[in-house]
């Protein structure tokens, strides 16, 4: 189906309806309604490689995601990407997932970037001071982030407030009386995993109270291992708090092992995002939740959609805030 039977059936010039359908901002909003009207209904599809000469974009964004430090296969992270990338796509722009594990990542990286072959950047896994963001503001590279770190400029960001959340799960259990509490925590320097631990230290900074900190790499056997560990001592935490999906349910499988998951010899616990979807454990936790991660993923795809629309990086950064389901509250 051509540009040629489109602007026949409604009477416009070709090039009128070629600019309407490649993007361009001179063609009134109600003329190119119509022309997108008849082109659906004709089942039209521009010519990609056709459109990137004329808007001069790529119409693809990456998603630099370092797979040394998450898993793809997180159920969460990955009903995020899904919804981003189809409200991406409903716009015509590809979602390509990029790896980044090493320096020699990071460079293949910019090689892609000064090919154009990306309009746009996402970068998750942020750390307070990260060296490629910075470098992506030396470049003028356009680029949002899931997470926050401290930049020289403003940046787009999307974030949630880990702190806050942390600290919600620990004020909880204090106002519960616990007095000897524990912090199961990823050792990643990722903010995100900072902000996290910081905000149970805040929370237990004017209470002298017996506590327990760890940080091991953010898996279900290291929850698993480290709960046992502190079962085995004398001095038995009577709350855990953990940072994570996958730490958490290492945790509640150790604790349902002992007998301490629920009854009158329970422990107290509380998980960041909850227990993963597919856990084993079908008895509730005390859990940090944020919002949905298909909100999540329409959001951030909202805010891509901005920056490519050149709208100023101060105005595209958004924080949202968790709260705090309780098993009193599931069950």
């Amino acid at each position: 189906m051509s540009l040629k039977a489109i602007a026949a059936a409604l009477g416009l010039s070709v090039t009128t309806v070629s600019r309407a359908l490649n993007g361009f901002d001179d063609v009134a909003e109600a003329t190119r309604k119509r022309i997108e009207a008849e082109a659906d209904r004709r089942g039209y599809r521009p010519n990609a490689a056709a459109r990137r000469l004329k808007t001069g974009r790529a119409n693809a964004v990456g998603l630099v995601f370092p797979v040394s430090n998450a898993s793809l296969n997180d159920s969460f992270y990955s009903e995020m990407l899904l919804t981003l990338d189809q409200c991406l796509a409903r716009h015509e722009i590809d979602l390509l997932l990029l790896p980044d594990k090493n320096p020699d990542q990071q460079r293949n990286l910019l090689r892609m970037l000064r090919s154009g072959a990306l309009d746009a950047l996402i970068v998750t896994h942020t750390t307070p001071h990260d060296p490629r963001l910075l470098r992506l503001q030396q470049k003028g590279f356009r680029f949002l982030t899931l997470g926050r770190s401290r930049l020289p400029q403003p940046y787009a960001w999307f974030d949630y407030d880990n702190h806050a959340g942390t600290l919600l799960a620990a004020q909880h259990a204090l106002q519960q009386g616990y007095q000897n509490l524990a912090y199961l925590g990823g050792n990643e320097l990722s903010t995100y995993i900072l902000d996290r631990r910081q905000g149970f230290m805040d929370a237990l900074m004017a209470r002298p109270l017996s506590q327990h900190m760890a940080a091991l790499p953010p898996t279900r056997r290291s929850g698993y291992q480290q709960t046992r560990a502190w079962l085995a001592q004398g001095s038995i935490p009577d709350a855990i708090i953990t940072d994570s999906s996958p730490l958490g349910e290492g945790a509640a499988i150790a604790l349902q092992q002992a007998g301490r998951l629920s009854g009158a010899q329970a422990i107290a616990l509380y998980v960041y995002d909850g227990l993963p979807h597919d856990s084993i454990i079908d008895e509730p936790v005390n859990a940090i939740l944020q919002s949905s991660q298909q909100r999540i993923g329409e959001r951030v795809a909202e805010m891509v959609l901005q920056l490519l629309d050149n709208q100023p990086p101060e105005q595209l950064q958004t924080l949202w805030q968790p709260m705090l389901r309780l098993t009193s509250d599931a069950q």
